[in-house]
């Protein structure tokens, strides 16, 4: 039985003092949640919200590079990460690959990495809007999927994490049909077990991301693929994300 897991991405929103916050406020109310909760906040909120010693929400971060150190200004090592207490790191997310022109090879470097050093990678993956009129979606997360988890070890997997992301659906107010994106995680599924073992496939967590809100996190969780939600916009309310989390 796959443990759901709820994570939310904050991007590039909150100041210190804002996470702290939201953070201690979402720790009291989902103590008693049989899932599991991860917030991915921006890196300077990283060592104040360790600090606080949360035990049921965990800490994530958003990016990372793939050296241990060295002349890469503007980078994070995965070091780093460990170092103020992160667990989960999202790689590959859509505006990663859109807007800072991110390829498979380099998000497979970072996933590689991660799963080495004891990171949890939750992988992105998901197709445009033109990829998705040409009826190639599930051909783009295939290839998507195979290509970021290159080289990877069967054993390292347990720790993986992918998540589901129509890039037309993130940010839009726009959400896939919950029935859609079951079948598409079903197909990442069936992508693992080629790739592995059917055992295995089933082991791995995939979420849905995109839009996702207390009013439709029902019809996603329904689902049965569907292990969870990588929460962008909601997850920044407090009272949004528990709402989420609850369900």
């Amino acid at each position: 039985m796959r443990t759901p897991i709820i994570a939310g991405n904050w991007k590039m929103y909150k100041n210190v003092g804002e996470a702290v916050e939201t953070a201690r406020k979402l720790e009291e109310r989902v103590q008693d949640s049989p899932v599991e909760v991860v917030i991915c906040a921006p890196f300077t909120n990283l060592p104040a919200l360790s600090a606080l010693g949360l035990t049921k929400v965990k800490l994530g971060a958003q990016n990372m590079y793939f050296e241990d150190q060295g002349a890469f200004t503007g980078e994070i090592a995965p070091g780093m990460l460990l170092d103020v207490g992160c667990e989960y790191v999202i790689l590959g997310h859509s505006e990663r690959r859109q807007i800072f022109k991110e390829d498979d090879e380099l998000i497979n470097k970072k996933v590689l990495k991660a799963l080495n050093v004891g990171l949890k990678p939750i992988l992105c993956v998901g197709e445009t809007l033109e990829e998705r009129r040409a009826g190639r979606t599930e051909e783009v997360v295939v290839a998507q999927t195979t290509r970021a988890l290159a080289g990877a070890a069967a054993e390292q997997l347990t720790n993986l994490v992918i998540a589901y992301e129509p890039v037309w659906a993130i940010g839009t107010g726009e959400n896939c049909d919950a029935e859609d994106a079951n079948q598409v995680i079903a197909r990442i599924r069936q992508t693992l077990a080629e790739l592995y073992t059917a055992d295995l496939a089933q082991q791995v967590r995939i979420q849905y991301g995109g839009s996702v809100k207390p009013a439709n996190i029902k019809e996603f969780m329904e689902q049965p693929e569907i292990d969870g939600a990588l929460v962008g916009g909601a997850s920044l309310d407090v009272d949004s994300f528990t709402s989420i989390i609850r369900y």
